[in-house]
């Protein structure tokens, strides 16, 4: 079995955005984490409309973040993610 906990610890914290790609597992991740997202807005806008059970947006959401681990753990455990530089790609 999976422990998300686990595996969170083992990737250390960060201190910058991590930006989708890396290997092509975790790129993959990342766009399933984007449908799971774009969901997730979905389902809240939903809510606001009629009854939503509160687990579907609890899931959702815990499924996002699951998808956002096991992209990180995909690319060799962090070491490998992308991660935002601001200003990196500006101009003088």
């Amino acid at each position: 079995m999976y422990s998300r906990t686990a595996s969170n610890k083992r990737l250390g914290g960060l201190t910058s955005f991590v930006l989708p790609g890396g290997s092509e597992g975790a790129a993959l991740l990342h766009v399933a984490r984007a449908v799971v997202r774009r969901a997730e807005r979905e389902v809240t806008e939903i809510a606001y409309q009629e009854p939503v059970t509160p687990a579907a947006l609890r899931y959702v959401n815990r499924l996002s973040d699951l998808l956002f681990v096991l992209a990180r753990v995909e690319n060799d455990e962090g070491h490998r993610d992308t991660l935002w530089n601001p200003g990196a790609s500006r101009q003088s």
